[in-house]
């Protein structure tokens, strides 16, 4: 047996020299939460918990001559891992928790977060707010102005591709017709506003894309004498019916408010009529308006056109596209929350019933109310609008209802806008203008 001693004995020597430097180090005793006194008979049951020396860094040697001496080898590659636990006075070791959990956990963080959070809210909501032009009403709207002029201008791009071959040149004479209407609806407009903008003239609007736009079409018409004023209809006091309060107390609330008007600032006014049945017109953002012939064959009078153009018109005023936008926002993030709970089918016909189709109709409400205004103030007797929306009820069938249509029935909206005190500011403007004067300026 002497050359296996002999042969340990190389082995040994060659294993110390080749690995580090050993350095000794003693064991911290650390009570075993399973026998606090740290006394056992097994060996096995002297647990202390985790350690947070990792367990390639540590070996035990046995030297020569001295059995059950501990050496820790020392490696400068493995460092100690981070602690994420805390010993509490009994020696247990309490796991702090990671991630999302240790936010809300710290009521300082959730404090901190909850103060930012509002603020930020508090500085989109007011920062967006806006006054109506007239109706004084606010509203909050998300749509930059320059955005909502770009999505204008492309729609009447699209509508100049849809309508292709069907839009009247602008010496046409119902082109020139339609042109001079709204140039007296736009003029008013601007007179109406408290500081005066300075627009380019109302122009007919190329059938030409931007795309392929070659020479502009221009044509110079002469204004002849009014027709159909309508001076001759009978009115009375006593039509007062329906509530309206909504722009009332808007009104008297904010009588002093600024209105917002620097989205009509720079504004080119293009006007297109397009030859199509259609009984309808609109006016998009950017002053772009469109006029089908179904309108003027049904409504021969200027003043009934001129009706339909400041109805028009006042959307755009009251930028009821872009307060549409952020309206359908909100609806959205409704509607993914009541998903939830809610069949999806119900939730979109509530969502409907209740909130999309009242504040639709509430749009266009306010709309005639701005457009009664303007046509009082280009000169038109106002008192021809009732029969206006009226008769636009009875071609359009009113099937729907009030309640099921994003318009309120023409019998609705001739009833609103014959109420005594709508009717009276109104031809107080018309009057106005037929005395010569220039109107009242500020009124919106």
């Amino acid at each position: 047996m002497s050359w296996y001693r002999r042969t340990k004995l190389v082995f040994d020597t060659l294993r110390r020299n080749i690995n580090p430097k050993i350095l000794p180090r003693s064991r911290p005793h650390v009570p075993s939460r399973i026998n606090p006194t740290g006394s056992s008979s097994n060996p096995s049951s002297n647990f202390s918990g985790f350690s947070s020396i990792p367990s390639l860094g540590l070996r035990s040697y046995t030297s020569l001559g001295h059995q059950n001496t501990n050496r820790i080898a020392y490696n400068p590659f493995l460092s100690l891992p981070k602690r994420h636990y805390y010993v509490d006075r009994y020696q247990v070791r309490h796991f702090k928790p990671r991630g999302p959990r240790r936010w809300f956990q710290n009521p300082r963080a959730v404090l901190t977060v909850t103060l930012v959070g509002s603020a930020a809210l508090i500085t989109l909501y007011f920062g967006n707010l806006e006054t109506v032009p007239y109706t004084k009403r606010t509203h909050f709207i998300l749509l930059s102005k320059p955005m909502e002029k770009r999505l204008g201008e492309a729609q009447f791009e699209q509508i100049k591709k849809q309508y292709k071959g069907k839009i009247l040149p602008a010496i046409h004479p119902e082109s020139i017709r339609v042109r001079l209407i709204a140039k007296e609806v736009i003029d008013a407009l601007q007179r109406g506003l408290s500081n005066e903008r300075v627009w380019t003239d109302l122009g007919y609007a190329s059938t030409e894309t931007s795309d392929n736009k070659g020479v502009k079409e221009t044509a110079i018409a002469m204004s002849g004498d009014e027709e159909g004023t309508m001076t001759d209809m009978k009115w009375s006091k006593e039509d007062q019916v329906l509530d309206d309060s909504w722009i009332q107390q808007s009104r008297k609330k904010d009588s002093h408010a600024h209105s917002a008007t620097t989205h009509l600032e720079g504004i080119n006014w293009e006007v297109l009529v397009v030859n199509q049945p259609d009984v309808n017109a609109f006016c998009m953002p950017g002053g772009k308006i469109v006029v089908f012939t179904g309108l003027l064959n049904q409504f021969k009078s200027d003043a009934e056109v001129a009706t339909v153009i400041g109805h028009e018109v006042g959307h755009a005023v009251a930028r009821h596209i872009a307060e549409g936008i952020t309206k359908n926002l909100w609806f959205a993030i409704l509607q993914l929350v009541l998903y939830q709970f809610v069949m999806p089918d119900l939730v979109n016909t509530m969502s409907a019933l209740f909130l999309k189709l009242p504040f639709s109709r509430k749009m266009e409400m306010e709309a005639d109310y701005i457009g009664l205004l303007l046509l009082a103030s280009a000169g038109y007797d106002p008192r021809v609008a009732p029969t206006v929306y009226e008769k636009l009820g009875k071609l359009g069938g009113d099937k729907l209802g009030d309640y099921l249509s994003t318009h309120p029935s023409g019998k609705t909206r001739s009833k609103l806008l014959a109420q005594a005190h709508v009717m009276e500011e109104a031809l107080m403007i018309y009057r106005e203008i037929q005395s010569g004067r220039q109107g009242i300026e500020g009124f919106l």
